[in-house]
């Protein structure tokens, strides 16, 4: 498979999490998103691991417990209490530091060299999806706020440990034992932290399958694939793809056209990802 091939299929990655909220919102019961996150991790880990019948080494199971937790139950159940608490707009706004925080912990761990247009790039996307997505009428709440840019570390942290700690293993494996970990995790959480769901719908049923297949196992074989091959300062600004797919589903599925305002955002948040893109590039070649 081409270089090429790979960096698309890595890129749909974002734009498949961008459809979470859509699905969230108009397939699942309301009000169960510890157990949400832990149905989206577990059966799509277990699943990978029935698979490939392959289990990590015991001296690794400390990697990937870690990462686990920093790529899904820390980032998840930050993602969730951020969701709460703050509009949808600012929590996206403050998660898009990361790939800001990605540049500097990639100089420490990985050795990476922190280019200024990098940074430039990185700013931009962040103005971007606030122009996207944020409302004039957002109120601040430190505990949202506080899970908000946790989060983004989380993620971030979870980017570089994966390209650090990356074992030689296929991409399908190690999807699988970094979603299994995270799941058992996240299975006590869920089982004292909220109560049973309810008896599902066909809806919910599709969108729990939805979440688990395409926005678990599929979107995070393809993200790790391309950590491993093109590296964490060239992936994570792929993640501001996210928020912009999201607005395009809300202007296709539900009819929630954009204003110039969040047109304009949109094109920033695109011209940041490319900048970006040249910017790594010249990294690697260099």
């Amino acid at each position: 498979m081409t270089r090429t091939a790979l960096f698309v299929m890595a890129a749909s990655a974002p734009a498949i999490w961008g459809s979470t909220y859509l699905v969230t919102t108009e397939l699942l019961p309301p009000g169960y998103p510890m157990t949400a996150a832990l149905l989206r991790a577990l059966p799509a880990g277990l699943l990978l691991l029935l698979i490939t019948r392959r289990l990590p080494e015991v001296s690794f199971l400390p990697k990937i417990l870690a990462l686990g937790v920093l790529n899904f139950s820390l980032f998840w159940w930050l993602l969730f209490v951020a969701a709460y608490r703050l509009p949808g707009g600012l929590a996206a706004t403050i998660g898009a530091i990361q790939p800001l925080v990605v540049l500097i912990l990639s100089k420490p761990i990985l050795g990476h060299r922190i280019r200024a247009f990098a940074v430039v790039a990185a700013l931009g996307g962040v103005i971007g999806v606030a122009l996207l997505v944020l409302s004039p009428e957002a109120r601040l709440d430190v505990t949202g706020v506080l899970a908000a840019a946790g989060g983004a570390f989380s993620m971030a942290l979870g980017v570089v440990m994966t390209r650090k700690w990356q074992p030689q293993v296929p991409a399908l494996v190690f999807t699988g034992w970094q979603l299994t970990a995270g799941g058992l995790v996240l299975l006590p959480i869920a089982l004292i932290a909220e109560p049973p769901l309810p008896p599902l719908s066909l809806p919910n049923i599709a969108g729990f399958i939805y979440l688990g297949l395409l926005g678990g196992v599929i979107s995070y074989v393809f993200w790790f694939r391309g950590i491993a091959t093109f590296g964490p300062t060239r992936m994570a600004p792929l993640g501001l793809l996210s928020p912009v797919a999201a607005v395009l589903l809300g202007w296709v599925v539900l009819q929630e056209v954009p204003d110039v305002w969040q047109l304009a955002g949109m094109a920033l948040v695109l011209a940041s990802v490319v900048l970006s893109q040249r910017v790594s590039g010249r990294n690697q070649n260099s």
